[in-house]
């Protein structure tokens, strides 16, 4: 009970900043994603050493692991489109496989060059 209790702390203290960055967007008409701007603060929170990891980490891990629920009913979901299998679907198919590896190769040269700065 006590570890529930915790994690429901840990993902309050999350949305907290969710709330702070919503409060932003609406005041500040920044043209980003509520969800994003809480991510950026979360983010300089954590670098400013203003919260700990600690604070934060049973709670990130929960959501997660609940992550994945939102990505079972698109991939079921597919399976109701026939196009997907012919040959159309496989240059969609290539597409999104290309995609995502570009995306995955930006994303890891952001992260090593903003690493190397330490």
């Amino acid at each position: 009970m006590k570890k529930i209790g915790i994690i429901l702390l840990q993902v309050g203290l999350i949305y907290l900043f969710l709330l702070l960055a919503i409060a932003i967007k609406n005041i500040l008409s920044i043209p980003l994603p509520a969800t994003i701007i809480g991510l950026i603060l979360l983010f300089l929170a954590l670098q400013l050493k203003l919260i700990k990891l600690a604070w934060i980490e049973k709670g990130g891990r929960f959501l997660m692991v609940q992550l994945l629920l939102f990505f079972i009913p698109s991939a079921v979901g597919i399976v109701n489109y026939d196009q997907l299998l012919s040959l159309d679907g496989l240059w969609v198919v290539l597409i999104i496989l290309t995609s995502t590896a570009i995306v995955l190769a930006v994303t890891g040269r952001v992260v090593e060059r903003f690493g190397e700065q330490k």
